[in-house]
């Protein structure tokens, strides 16, 4: 299981958004210039996030996106899920036919997984993203215990 590129981008991409709007829209060549995505892969990420209504976009010159919504309202979930990004640690897409059409002896320990990984994204908001990157801080892992290396 692994969060693609597309997932990856639209968050990077958001959180460049966020920190560089300062009360005017950014253009995604600057976007694209800051963080090394392509021109048009942010377009298309873009087209997805204005219909689910994370962004805005202003025409015109000196034109480029707004944040849809105040970044303390938007989740990485909500980032992830705009641009069709799937998580899934179960080999069967959650369909139960993960060995030979039949469900797995392992298939609740990987649902479990991906509601943990989808409650934990769902915690983390933009503003978050933000104050870590301003502060320096860490994005804390609410609720967690220590980690635990696995040997």
């Amino acid at each position: 299981m692994r969060l693609t590129t597309k997932g990856r981008f639209a968050v990077t991409a958001m959180l460049d958004l966020a920190l560089n709007e300062m009360g005017r829209p950014v253009t995604l060549s600057a976007i694209s210039e800051r963080q090394g995505i392509s021109l048009s892969y942010l377009e298309q990420l873009f087209s997805r996030l204005r219909n689910k209504g994370l962004v805005k976009s202003v025409r015109g010159p000196g034109g480029g996106y707004r944040l849809g919504k105040e970044p303390k309202a938007i989740s990485v979930s909500d980032i992830i899920r705009a641009v069709d990004e799937q998580i899934d640690a179960t080999q069967c897409g959650g369909n139960e036919n993960c060995q030979d059409d039949h469900r797995c002896m392992t298939h609740d320990l990987w649902t479990a997984l991906n509601y943990k990984i989808l409650e934990y994204l769902e915690s983390v908001s933009l503003a978050q993203l933000v104050a870590s990157q301003k502060g320096g801080k860490k994005i804390a892992l609410s609720g967690s215990k220590r980690m635990r290396s696995i040997a």
